[in-house]
């Protein structure tokens, strides 16, 4: 465990903070949302295409709990009213679509049914948790109101901007998730304060030319010297020294049809932009279409561009992380301290530019497949830890 805290930061049971450990989540529930996370497991869906798991979460809410439940455009939330109307409103994010990876090779009872899809990034565990905290506040008085956001679309960053409005619509003061995290203790709190999450998007940049006969080249725009061009100019940028992290990688390149007998007439580049600072990252983008245009005004072709899976950077509030270590030392967890940001992004950040909040993460285990990989299965023992955090934080004084 040691070695593990060289590897990804110091661990430590939270200190400082006063201690009076929670009940333990009721075993009947967590049996619940087991099964609940092995059904979600079954039947996977893309994001912006989760219709079935909206109906599923929605039928678990409506039969489980007498929880109010609303569906908006493509997500939906539960509510748990408080008796203290001065107190405000807490809410909960999760996540809910899969990914377009194949798991009928895994020897699974839950195994999905639906060819080339599957979560193998924990979103049925996140789901599962949020409804287990459902089910424990049902029977729990509590001061403030409580929202349950069960958003869509994280994977390509189009959900949370969709839900985050219910933020101000509400009066919601502080927001919190988590999100499994391999290579980390089982059932940890791992954390970082400011930044734990960099900005990133995806940029098309399409070249247009004119095809000719491959033996007459020169009767054609052949736009594969500019796209080459824009590549090396990327490597340039990624070797710019820089005060934080800032790099653009190139995930896809095409020129033409690949007919020998043709000289190609269009391509496209696409690139990876990542950031800890939107504005850095923007500033990337804006450097790599310039230099295209120019390319392609010299080559005598035509460019357009287009942004997609954009996310923005996630800051955790300092108030937020507070409250999860005290959260953590209540449950009687133990808490790493991450040393440097988890590189992946996450839309969770358009939450956090609206109120206070925290996400932080628990641990798989340290030898627990990582996430988008074909043998990776959300680690079900670690739901006890999510929904006692989740508690924890939502009885907590303001």
């Amino acid at each position: 465990m040691r070695e593990n805290a060289r590897l990804h930061g110091d661990i430590s049971f939270a200190t400082g903070l006063p201690v009076c450990y929670t009940a333990a989540m009721d075993k009947r529930n967590l049996e619940i949302i087991t099964e609940f996370r092995h059904e979600l497991h079954r039947h996977p869906e893309l994001s912006l295409h989760e219709t079935e798991t909206i109906k599923k979460i929605h039928a678990f809410l409506e039969n489980n709990t007498s929880l109010y439940v609303e569906e908006r455009d493509g997500w939906l939330f539960a509510v748990k009213e408080g008796n203290d109307p001065e107190a405000g409103g807490i809410a909960f994010r999760a996540d809910m679509d899969a990914l377009p990876i194949d798991e009928q090779g895994m020897n699974l009872p839950y195994v999905s049914e639906n060819p080339g899809v599957s979560h193998k990034c924990g979103h049925d565990g996140h789901c599962a948790a949020l409804a287990g905290l459902a089910l424990e506040l049902d029977k729990t008085e509590v001061s403030k109101t409580v929202y349950l956001i069960f958003q869509c679309a994280e994977e390509i960053g189009a959900g949370a901007v969709k839900a985050a409005g219910l933020i101000e619509e509400k009066g919601i003061r502080e927001i919190y998730a988590f999100h499994n995290l391999s290579g980390y203790p089982e059932g940890s709190i791992v954390y970082r304060r400011g930044l734990t999450q960099p900005a990133s998007e995806g940029l098309t940049v399409a070249f247009s030319g004119k095809t000719s006969h491959a033996g007459a080249p020169e009767e054609g725009t052949n736009p594969s010297a500019a796209i080459a061009k824009t590549v090396l100019f990327i490597r340039e940028l990624n070797a710019r020294p820089r005060e934080g992290m800032a790099f653009c990688t190139v995930v896809g390149m095409e020129a033409g049809s690949g007919d020998f007998g043709i000289s190609a007439g269009f391509g496209k580049l696409m690139v990876t932009l990542r950031a800890e600072e939107e504005q850095e990252m923007k500033s990337m983008e804006e450097e790599i279409v310039s230099f295209a245009e120019r390319q392609a005004a010299e080559e005598g072709i035509r460019i357009s561009s287009d942004i997609s899976d954009y996310f923005p950077e996630t800051r955790n509030t300092e108030a937020g992380i507070q409250k999860v270590l005290r959260a953590a030392g209540e449950c009687g967890r133990k808490t790493v301290e991450m040393e440097n940001m988890w590189r992946v992004s996450e839309d969770f950040g358009h939450f956090l530019k609206k109120c206070e909040g925290a996400i932080f993460y628990i641990g798989n285990g340290e030898d627990w497949p990582p996430l988008h990989t074909s043998d990776y299965d959300f680690n079900d023992r670690i739901l006890t830890a999510a929904v006692e955090m989740f508690r924890a934080l939502a009885v907590m004084p303001s």
